[in-house]
């Protein structure tokens, strides 16, 4: 009888670890669930806070110092987001210079001071075109995506020049982020020489514009980071909480809001593509990281070292070449653009 009692206890004690074993197990479910779902809010939480910044207002600048311009305003690519913009223009111009802005920048990414460098574009018979991308300055618009969106504004920018400046060709010149865009919406267009049955592999909506690649003749990078996301993860680890965690899940998220699905590599992009480009950076660069600027300069002069000018500003952080290195900054770009953009004889 001792035996019998012995067993149901023993049956009782097995029954009861069983059933232990099944509340610690939803429990463990349980405590990852909520770790999980903290994660998806936080994620998106700091999305939505980085998409959603305010826009800048264009600096006031005094009509005795602003050359002559046209304002333009002008359709995104997207058909949708009106854009805002300055269209300056010199004689007997030899293309024209378009600025893409960074992410919470606008139309004047150095303030007054950047015409001083429109002023000696100007003289030197290059026209200039000044936008705001969508979120910003004078531009419709009420999210950033950090070039993922903005790529369409590029290409509205550039139909716009097409239309009004006698110049059969541009340069882009992205600025932080502004790289990403001005990569996209060169990547977006078709190259030059194909068929009609190539073409019709591409959208109504780009071959309607009726231009190509070879329509960019060249391309200014003021900060270039090895991948698009980078300007992204960057924020993220600086201004979010919890930030060092979810750095490389608010890209995505980002991405996914403007319906693309992979960052791009802008390293291997810059580096093969076939035309000039000028590549201008801080020496204290610590958000995207001189050292990681300078891999996509040696990878570039490697590949293509004929078609490469490139400028370290010391003592300069992200993007503060300009504002701490400006002459020289400025001959960095009036070098290039001599060295491969000249009036034909």
């Amino acid at each position: 009888m001792t035996q019998g009692f012995q067993e149901a206890v023993d049956s009782r004690g097995r029954r009861r670890s069983g059933s232990g074993f099944i509340v610690r197990f939803a429990l463990i479910l349980s405590v990852l669930a909520a770790a999980l779902i903290f994660f998806v809010v936080l994620t998106i939480s700091s999305s939505n806070h980085l998409m959603n910044i305010d826009k800048t207002s264009v600096s006031n600048i005094p009509s005795n110092i602003l050359p002559s311009y046209s304002t333009c305003s002008f359709e995104s690519f997207d058909g949708q987001t009106n854009l805002s913009g300055w269209f300056f223009q010199t004689d007997n111009p030899i293309t024209t210079v378009i600025v893409v802005h960074d992410a919470g920048s606008n139309r004047l990414p150095f303030g007054v001071n950047m015409i001083d460098l429109v002023e000696q574009l100007l003289e030197n018979h290059y026209n200039v075109f000044l936008f705001d991308q969508r979120n910003s300055g004078e531009s419709e618009g009420d999210v950033c995506n950090y070039g993922y969106l903005e790529w369409q504004d590029v290409m509205g920018a550039i139909a716009q020049v097409r239309m009004i400046s006698v110049t059969k060709n541009v340069v882009l010149y992205g600025i932080g982020t502004g790289c990403t865009a001005s990569m996209l919406a060169y990547d977006t267009l078709p190259d030059p020489g194909l068929s009609e049955a190539d073409l019709n592999d591409y959208s109504y909506e780009v071959r309607r514009l009726g231009f190509d690649k070879s329509y960019i003749i060249g391309m200014i990078f003021d900060s270039p980071a090895k991948s698009s996301d980078d300007y992204i993860r960057a924020r993220v680890e600086q201004t979010e909480f919890l930030g060092n965690i979810t750095q490389n899940f608010v890209p995505y998220a980002i991405r996914l809001s403007a319906g693309e699905s992979g960052a791009v590599n802008l390293v291997a992009e810059i580096s093969r593509i076939q035309i000039p480009v000028c590549i201008i950076y801080g020496g204290h660069d610590t958000f995207i990281g001189a050292d990681k600027i300078s891999q996509i300069v040696e990878e570039r002069n490697r590949l293509n070292i004929s078609l490469t000018v490139s400028r370290m500003i010391p003592g300069a952080g992200y993007l503060e070449s300009f504002k701490i290195g400006k002459d020289a900054y400025i001959e960095t770009i009036m070098t290039y653009m001599q060295s491969y953009f000249i009036a034909s004889s």
